[in-house]
């Protein structure tokens, strides 16, 4: 765990309040694996519910879903854009949480910033 890291145990042994380690120690040293999680998990909803909405066991019907418009349309096979646009809609959103998660951890990360 964090608390048992060489530099908490030294900014201790120099003195260092509780509130002092946790905010500038813990805090940052912590913050990237939280975002790097966060911005594999939201993109993993996204197709989650889309997946599930696909196979018709998602989301009700008067709310609308990317997954149910792609399941729908694969009924119509000659108006390709009725599949392909909310696919694009699917896949973009998932590609931009994750560039999004690996930009803010590539710049909070407190290795990269000294």
């Amino acid at each position: 765990s964090l608390r048992e890291k060489e530099y908490v145990e030294a900014a201790r042994s120099l003195g260092a309040t509780q509130r002092s380690i946790i905010f500038k120690h813990l805090m940052p040293n912590s913050l990237s694996p939280l975002l790097v999680a966060v911005s594999f998990g939201i993109p993993g909803a996204i197709f989650g519910e889309a997946g599930l909405s696909f196979l018709g066991i998602g989301i009700n019907d008067p709310i609308p879903s990317w997954g149910k418009m792609v399941g729908v349309a694969g009924n119509y096979w000659t108006t390709w854009h009725l599949a392909f646009f909310p696919t694009l809609a699917i896949a973009l959103s998932m590609l931009g949480f994750s560039f999004v998660g690996d930009g803010l951890r590539d710049a909070l990360d407190p290795k990269l910033i000294e």
